[in-house]
């Protein structure tokens, strides 16, 4: 069941509200799940959201009708939500709900509808003689959810929480002459077992070069003695993703290896100690990438130090070195991501450590709880 109240929506709804002044609409229409899922509890995988100053109208056709009245009825209701059925195409229910509201201007996710999709309502509106001018809006919701509200630490701390247990069984599955594949059902089956809806991606298991692969999956390779292995896993609970990679060794492991360890590990536990209200997103990063950089590891650390944890396994804040694309912001209490840095050599090893941070008041609380010294089966 999704975790956040009726007092909760209304409080998201009110901070979505004051963005109808910066766009100077009349009414924001939700196409994106995710943000709906945020904004009204709505978990079906169609719908359309719009929201004006005085209601909520949720369109929903045949499959959601039902699922959205018995939520109406519950603690998880979505306040001054009036359902709006949808018979056939959903972009002639919209068109047909801003005719009924009475809006002029409407704002619109730019990042999640398409060129194609905004030409046709802008066609079709004017075809059935409705004077509606649409304003695209960038992150609109994103930015609200940067920050997490009471219910959503709840779920996040919870989805963290039963992680540990499913790490103990990744670790106990994690033996030479073990398939990668194998692992990685192991690793699924105690993510299973721990309550988790589903996995937040495909779990990872890399050995040996593998290893070197930072989004490498899990294949056919068997564990082998000397290996360095990456374990990368989450789980979705109450819809909030968990996070976590560590990196163990199969047996005793050469100097080289453990060298390349020891300065990942080191570098996160720098990039953790930097998490604090007002800090830049990119001097996390630096934080990580000096340490790295210093031990001469630098151009094998190619992503990003952390991503922002929430209804998305993949959210922002985006904690990476300076881009043009990816605007630094100073963390702020109720922040959620990960800190995962990395050094990978191609063709021999990889090491990713990671875990799940929460910015408080004075740094940050780490939310897994898995140990990170390194462990060896």
């Amino acid at each position: 069941m999704p975790p956040s109240t009726t007092a909760f929506l209304a409080a998201r709804h009110a901070r979505l509200h004051a963005a109808f002044d910066a766009l100077s609409v009349d009414a924001i229409v939700i196409t994106h799940p995710t943000n709906i899922r945020y904004l009204s509890n709505h978990i079906g995988s169609a719908g359309i959201l719009v929201m004006a100053p005085d209601a909520s109208h949720l369109l929903v056709d045949f499959r959601y009708q039902e699922a959205v009245q018995q939520l109406q009825e519950s603690e998880m209701s979505c306040p001054g939500l009036r359902v709006v059925a949808v018979p056939a195409s959903y972009d002639e229910a919209l068109l047909g709900c801003l005719e009924e509201i009475g809006v002029s201007t409407v704002g619109f996710e730019a990042d999640h509808v398409s060129v194609a999709k905004h030409e046709w309502w802008r066609k079709a509106a004017a075809g059935r003689g409705l004077a509606l001018t649409f304003r695209a809006g960038e992150r609109v919701v994103e930015d609200l959810r940067i920050i997490k509200d009471a219910a959503e630490i709840a779920a996040l701390r919870e989805s963290a929480r039963r992680i540990g247990p499913v790490a103990q069984a990744a670790f106990s599955a994690a033996r030479a002459g073990v398939v990668e594949r194998d692992v990685a059902s192991a690793i699924e089956s105690a993510m299973r077992a721990a309550g988790y809806e589903r996995p937040a991606f495909d779990t990872i298991v890399g050995s040996g070069p593998h290893s070197a692969l930072p989004h490498y999956r899990a294949g056919d390779r068997m564990l082998a003695r000397g290996d360095l292995v990456v374990l990368d896993f989450g789980g979705v609970l109450d819809g909030y993703c968990s996070d976590v990679t560590r990196t163990v060794a199969i047996g005793p492991i050469s100097s080289e290896a453990r060298r390349i360890y020891d300065a990942v590990h080191d570098a996160q536990r720098a990039a953790i100690a930097a998490v604090r209200p007002g800090v830049l997103t990119t001097a996390v990063d630096a934080a990580a990438r000096d340490i790295l950089e210093q031990r001469g590891l630098g151009p094998a650390f190619g992503h990003g130090t952390g991503h922002g944890l929430g209804l998305d396994v993949h959210e922002d804040p985006r904690v990476t070195k300076p881009r043009t694309d990816v605007p630094a912001i100073p963390l702020a209490p109720g922040m959620v991501f990960t800190i995962e840095p990395g050094a990978y050599v191609a063709g021999f090893a990889g090491v990713r450590i990671e875990d799940d941070v929460l910015v408080t008041a004075t740094g940050c609380e780490i939310l897994t709880n898995v140990p990170t010294e390194l462990i060896t089966l």
